[in-house]
């Protein structure tokens, strides 16, 4: 008896040789090209980068967790695309220092202890809330989101009254979240000046200065310097001197001050 072999059905033939294709070298190597020649900074997808929240920044670690065990040239050019994509809107979004920006950190209160019983699931759960919530507070009041930094962010502003007003909305918004076993409390600290803009990113004494005033504000309160105060229209704030203020690595000569939306304040 003769046994004839059936025939590879066409759609398992036309999938293995998709794969295939996808995977030969010559392919791989010029997508790979191709996003190097792509603006952008950093490699978008990386699982070891601070998450902002954005669509693009989770699409951009799915193509980079799919198939990772294997060259791919599709995935190359769809990280290629995420890659343009967040370069046009970044370019596009945060603000130039010639006339001084101003630096926003915010920090969850307490959250490192919790963390560390509460388990993975909730913990993730948790910061993509409070991520989604952040971003678009910050961009509804003309901000962009500089990076992520794991229970907080780094933003930053042209106009400073536009910084104040997210600080506290975001404080308040992240205050009604749910967590089992934790009531997230947000600080903020903000500082005004022309810091150095490296690609997405900003360095110098002006970010130092502002990640340290926020160190020092309690949960739900945000923290300004006299740069950012002085910039603010007075009859919108609520401006208390912050007399206790300590913090190493700032100058001795440093003014902060706790800063509240008039409109809140009054009721």
């Amino acid at each position: 008896m003769i046994v004839t072999e059936r025939p590879e059905p066409w759609h398992l033939r036309t999938r293995r040789f998709l794969r295939a294709t996808d995977q030969r070298g010559e392919l791989v190597r010029g997508a790979r090209f191709l996003r190097r020649l792509v603006p952008g900074e950093g490699v978008p997808g990386d699982p070891l980068a601070p998450s902002t929240g954005r669509s693009s920044d989770r699409l951009a670690r799915l193509l980079t967790a799919a198939g990772a065990d294997r060259p791919s040239a599709s995935r190359e050019l769809g990280l290629a695309a995420v890659q343009a994509w967040q370069a046009v809107r970044r370019n596009g979004k945060q603000p130039s220092a010639a006339n001084g920006i101003t630096v926003l950190f915010t920090d969850l209160v307490g959250f490192s202890t919790w963390a560390l019983e509460a388990g993975d699931d909730r913990v993730l759960e948790l910061l993509r809330s409070v991520s989604e919530v952040t971003e678009s507070i910050v961009t509804g009041h003309r901000g962009s989101v500089v990076k992520g930094l794991g229970d907080g962010v780094m933003a930053v502003f042209a106009d400073p009254d536009e910084a104040v007003n997210a600080a506290y909305e975001t404080c308040s918004a992240v205050s009604v979240i749910k967590a089992e076993g934790y009531l997230p409390h947000l600080r903020a600290g903000l500082h005004r000046g022309n810091p150095q803009r490296v690609g997405n990113d900003y360095l110098g004494v002006d970010v130092n200065i502002a990640a340290r005033i926020m160190a020092a504000a309690d949960g739900d309160e945000v923290l300004a310097s006299a740069s950012v105060v002085e910039e603010l229209d007075q009859d919108a704030f609520t401006v208390r001197p912050r007399r206790s203020f300590r913090a190493k690595g700032t100058p001795k000569d440093l003014r902060v001050f706790q800063v509240v939306p008039r409109y809140t304040a009054d009721g």
